[in-house]
């Protein structure tokens, strides 16, 4: 169950951690088409920047949406937008860990900015930041519509 607007407080974080596999790679690469050989190639990879296959940035980024969609805000928020910024490679058999941060609430909009980060081993490895929709409770919305709580109502 997720949070509800008025439940959320600057500073709120949670988490999600999942160590990478080549099974993951390979699925994440039929679902999205993304058969880049750096992913998949041991001999090609040798001769990129990486030196040996890396995960997708994007199948990182997904831990994210884990972490919004389960954890913080949760299963009631609705994902609008997601800056990221790659700064390292995951490879195979990494552990990330993704992490989100309330650091802003608009309540007039019923918005959340979180600042989203994953690591691996401590380190950075993609940061960015996300601004998701979050309801307010029923006795909050009810309010907003009549100006009166639901006992007054």
């Amino acid at each position: 169950m997720g949070y509800k607007f008025e439940d959320l407080k600057i500073g709120m974080s949670a988490g999600f951690a999942k160590t990478v596999t080549q099974d993951d790679v390979r699925g994440f690469g039929q679902i999205s088409g993304d058969t880049n050989p750096v992913h998949f190639d041991a001999g090609f990879a040798a001769n990129s920047i990486f030196g040996s296959p890396v995960a997708h940035g994007l199948l990182t980024a997904s831990f994210i949406s884990a972490v919004i969609g389960t954890r913080l805000p949760g299963d009631t928020s609705v994902y609008l937008s997601q800056s990221l910024r790659f700064l390292a490679p995951v490879r195979i058999g990494d552990q990330v860990t993704a992490t989100a941060t309330v650091t802003a609430l608009d309540a007039a909009k019923r918005r959340v900015t979180l600042e989203t980060i994953c690591t691996v081993s401590g380190k950075p490895v993609l940061t960015g930041e996300a601004l998701v929709l979050v309801p307010r409770s029923a006795s909050c919305s009810e309010r907003t519509k009549t100006g009166k709580t639901p006992d007054e109502v």
